[in-house]
């Protein structure tokens, strides 16, 4: 009998033992990268000015998807970072721009009343993920293990740091430059760090400063990440940790000086450079090869108008808010009614249903009268009611982006859709900046790179979109992917 019992004895020993041998392997940490406004030929426009262990690296030695595009419209910032994480888009994840309107009230994507800003007295730190409807890859983590897992977000801009971080984030720091400083919100804690503090006083600027014009916003982010890694012990621990950065300076200065301007060119050298520095002190601190770090874009950016006529290659603008005008001045002659349209927000048409209700108006002939005056306008390819976008005569690639970015609660009534580098504003002959929210391969082709923990060097020009990151990440993970996301893990 004794020895049965030794046998059974030794046998759950065994089994515990081969159980212990097989644990799923994960990285000690995950760095998710969102350079702001990367075009995805950036990575070979300037390839030869890269330094080895940056940018060049990750061409060199990761995996990139090559063909990486953006499903829904428009391409903006926040919708970008949302997107990126959830592994969903606008209809789901609710973030249908930077601003939108809800039940006709303007919002900001991240605008949160019920805290106060931790870090200064301005209200820059009213911030939080709450507008956000569906759940992220760093949620999906700390769930996976009931919250052991740390998750942290940083960017110079509020919805670079906080949408990427999540809802359940352990912080997120953003750039304040009424104070000069990184600042977080009430949303995450009572008050920084002792390290952000001591941080802020050796890397502050001077208040009214703003660090998303300046390439030294590019250095500070970097600086940023690695002393949070550092202070919060990020990777040290039994379980995966997550960072997610965000370079916002590169956007910026794009918008003010163009794909092809000298600032613009100087802000990519500076984060060829911080990124080296990046990784080496990665690999310094985690270990090469233990850690995940993808890079990726939140959109891309049209080259400047005046620069592409200049070249004989069609370009121009049209007035979004002429358009909103004209349509007000259609609908008030009609219906003897002011303002029933109330703004565009990329390219979308809001318009008041509060007021056409309050009018005994119908709403779908409210619309047709829109479209129509949208239409003398030979900008505009067409004008599609966003109720009935799955059944527009129009491309199916532009039908999609329509459906998956519109949400029935926060986007406007019409999409526009304007001719090819056309931007939905007008400017003037001697402007160089560029802007971006189109479907256009110019706005929504954006690059993808994996490199490190079980990642081989190479490419592939399949098909991939913003929305498979997220599935991507979480099934390398073996975690399930968050719980809108509409994205396919993709195969390296």
């Amino acid at each position: 009998m004794k020895q049965r019992f030794l046998l059974i004895a030794a046998l759950a020993m065994l089994t515990t033992s081969v159980w212990a041998a097989q644990k799923i392997e994960r990285p000690k940490l995950v760095v998710g990268l969102v350079v702001d406004q990367m075009r995805w030929d950036y990575l070979y426009y300037y390839y030869e000015d890269f330094v080895e262990g940056g940018l060049k690296r990750l061409v060199d030695e990761g995996y990139s998807f090559e063909n990486t595009m953006i499903n829904y419209v428009p391409t903006v910032t926040a919708v970008g970072h949302a997107s990126v994480y959830t592994g969903s888009c606008p209809a789901l994840h609710g973030i249908a721009g930077n601003n939108f309107y809800e039940n006709g009230v303007e919002r900001y994507c991240c605008s949160d009343t019920t805290v106060r800003s931790v870090g200064s007295d301005s209200k820059a730190g009213q911030m939080s993920p709450r507008n956000m409807l569906s759940n992220t890859i760093g949620d999906q983590l700390r769930l996976s293990n009931d919250f052991k897992s740390r998750v942290f977000g940083v960017a110079l801009k509020d919805r670079a740091a906080i949408l990427p971080a999540g809802h359940s984030a352990n912080a997120a720091y953003w750039y304040d430059n009424s104070v000069g400083h990184f600042i977080s919100s009430t949303y995450y804690m009572d008050e920084l760090p002792k390290w952000v503090r001591e941080f802020n006083k050796r890397n502050g600027t001077k208040p009214g400063e703003d660090q998303k014009m300046k390439s030294e916003g590019v250095t500070v982010t970097f600086k940023m990440a690695e002393s949070l890694l550092e202070n919060e012990h990020l990777g040290q621990g039994d379980v995966t940790d997550m960072l997610c950065v965000s370079i916002s300076s590169t956007d910026a200065i794009a918008h003010q000086y163009g794909t092809r301007g000298a600032q613009t060119i100087d802000a990519y050298r500076q984060l060829d450079r911080d990124l080296a520095h990046f990784l080496t002190f990665l690999d310094r601190r985690i270990g090469r090869g233990r850690y995940l770090l993808f890079l990726t874009a939140d959109h891309a950016g049209a080259h400047n108008p005046n620069y592409l006529r200049r070249n004989h290659i069609p370009a121009g603008g049209w007035s979004a808010s002429g358009t909103v005008k004209a349509i007000n001045e259609r609908l008030l002659a009609k219906y003897g009614v002011d303002k029933l349209a109330l703004a565009n927000y990329g390219d979308f048409i809001y318009l008041n249903h509060e007021a056409i209700e309050k009018a005994g108006l119908d709403l779908q002939e409210v619309k047709q009268e829109a479209i129509a005056e949208i239409h003398k306008n030979d900008k505009i390819l067409c004008a599609v009611d966003c109720e009935k976008a799955a059944i527009a005569p129009i491309p199916k690639l532009i039908r999609e982006r329509i459906v998956n970015g519109y949400n029935r609660l926060r986007s406007g009534d019409i999409y526009c859709v304007p001719r090819s580098q056309m931007f939905s504003w007008e400017f003037k002959d001697t402007y160089e900046g560029t802007t971006h929210s189109e479907w256009n391969p110019y706005d929504s082709h954006i690059p993808l790179v994996f490199l490190g923990w079980h990642v081989e060097h190479g490419a592939s020009s399949d098909h991939a979109t913003i929305v498979d990151i997220a599935a991507t990440v979480c099934a390398m993970l073996h975690i399930q992917m968050p719980n809108a996301c509409i994205g396919d893990a993709l195969d390296f």
